[in-house]
């Protein structure tokens, strides 16, 4: 072979190597260094405290970890800046802190978005790019954070272990991948990469188990800049039905389904009204064109089977979700309208702070998921209100309804005063009635009590035993002044229930 032919070879192999060797420098920030895209977050958090709901708890200084992503922004977990009413970024290297505010959060998914004041930052500091498809099974992952241990940046390793469609926060759901790498507190919101583009956000890990860590991929992330993108965050859509798998032999003999038909069946619908398009013992075959088997899996891609409920996220188009179903031997499509928000007597607060409101010596605050979660953990406590037969266990799971829109609970121990003479402290009593009248919400309470003409009040509360608490009205009027100032209490009650004790009609 000649010299000329030889530089011929070189110079072709050149250029089929050029695009790729640019598309690999794109991949990595400007400036080439893909720790400029990663910051630490510094974060002074209030709490809320479910059993003094006219305060906050304590200061506490948290951190972790964000990255930079297109538009000025930096992406993070949502419990990293959770009620935090001081916020600061801190770039790899760098000795300055830089002020910044949350301008978007879904604590649902977990998952928030942060500016700067100052956007001259992002100048040097530029966006990571993310990949635009899952990584696969074994891949290499590096996650990039600033855990707890030190001051400096972090970088472990790890492969891909799992892909999954779970549970996040209830009610909502999404994929999440499964690393092997180190991942610990300070870690969360960084970024996890593969060849030089993110892949996801680390989030968690499995408690008591090692090398177990969880990424929110970039699927989730991108759903989410895409609902932000108005300003405001709808949430994702879902399914609520209660479903049962179809591989029982007998279960598919009662329902006279051919073997053929693979699914889901429908146990019991998310509604009962007629005109809901789900019925009992439907079974559920195709989410769009993709079937769905006898597990509620579907397969994505060639070696990824997920639960099916990962499709509506991807299959509905206007708020409904195209279906077939079985049923009755017959096979029909139909278009399920799904929503983001499954409404709960005990609801999520959802980075808000409780409505509560003091009459008396007396605190009434609505029944949340973190009220219930000062009792998950001490299984005497549960045993006692499951005993008393409290809705806070019995109701858990349900609804609102017109009779009850929400739980109303007696928050805290009475304050000391003569009014509260001879009574037993009663936290956690959800209210019943007042002066016979049942009672709806909060805001229905104090409305209740706005309107009171009688010269006393009584409180009935719903439990198998405990005691009706009776007061004069006038005087429990009277007194709650007194009863604020002496506890170091600024106002009677959070500002919607104040609108409605000062006159306002109760929703």
């Amino acid at each position: 072979m000649t010299s000329q032919s030889i530089r011929r070879l070189i110079c072709a192999a050149l250029v089929l190597a050029l695009p790729a060797m640019f598309a690999h420098a794109a991949d990595a920030p400007a400036g080439g260094k893909l720790e400029e895209s990663v910051v630490k977050v510094f974060a002074t958090v209030r709490s809320p405290d479910p059993t003094k709901p006219w305060t906050k708890q304590a200061p506490r200084d948290a951190s972790g970890t964000g990255v930079v992503i297109e538009g000025n922004r930096i992406l993070t977990n949502a419990h990293v800046v959770l009620y935090a009413n001081q916020l600061q970024i801190q770039a790899n290297q760098s000795g300055d802190k830089l002020s910044a505010s949350v301008v978007a959060i879904a604590p649902g998914i977990d998952l928030a978005v942060l500016k700067l004041d100052d956007e001259s930052f992002f100048k040097t500091h530029k966006p990571l790019q993310r990949a635009n498809s899952l990584p696969e099974i074994k891949d290499e992952v590096l996650a990039y954070g600033f855990p707890v241990g030190g001051a400096s940046m972090s970088i472990t390793k790890g492969i891909v272990s799992r892909i999954e469609f779970v549970g996040y926060n209830f009610p909502v759901s999404g994929l999440r991948i499964q690393v092997d790498a180190a991942i610990n507190p300070g870690n969360s919101g960084g970024p996890a990469v593969a060849g030089e583009r993110m892949i996801g956000l680390t989030f968690s890990t499995l408690n008591n188990s090692q090398n177990i860590g969880y990424i929110i991929p970039n699927e989730e992330i991108e759903l989410f800049l895409k609902d932000i993108a108005d300003g405001h965050y709808d949430g994702k859509p879902a399914m609520f039905d209660d479903l049962q798998t179809l591989e029982n032999p007998a279960l598919r003999t009662y329902l006279k389904v051919d073997k053929s038909v693979e699914g889901m069946v429908v146990h019991r619908p998310y509604r009962s009204e007629p005109s809901y398009p789900l019925k009992e013992w439907d079974v559920i075959t195709q989410v769009g064109t993709t079937p769905v088997d006898d597990q509620g899996m579907v397969k994505i891609g060639d070696s990824l089977r997920v639960n099916f409920r990962y499709l509506v996220q991807k299959a509905t188009v206007n708020g409904k979700l195209p279906l077939t179903v079985v049923r009755a031997g017959k096979s029909l499509q139909i278009q399920l309208a799904v929503t983001a928000d499954k409404p709960m007597l005990l609801a999520d607060l959802l980075g808000e702070y409780p409505s509560y409101f003091i009459y008396g010596p007396l605190v009434f605050t609505k029944g949340t998921a973190q009220f219930l979660a000062l009792f998950s953990n001490n299984a005497n406590a549960m045993n006692a209100l499951s005993f008393l037969g409290s809705p806070l266990v019995t109701q858990r799971g349900d609804a609102p309804s017109p009779e009850r829109e929400e739980l109303v609970l007696v928050a805290a121990p009475l304050f000391p005063h003569k009014l509260s003479k001879g009574y037993g402290n009663a936290p956690a009593a959800v209210v019943r009635s007042v002066n016979g009248t049942k009672i709806r919400s909060l805001k229905h309470l104090v409305a209740v009590l706005r309107d009171l003409k009688d010269e006393f009040v009584s409180f009935d509360y719903d439990q198998r035993s405990g005691e009706t608490m009776v007061f004069p009205r006038k005087e429990m009027v009277d007194a709650t002044e007194e009863i604020l100032t002496d506890n170091g209490v600024r106002t009677q009650g959070s500002q919607d229930m104040m609108d409605v004790w000062q006159g306002k009609k109760a929703k």
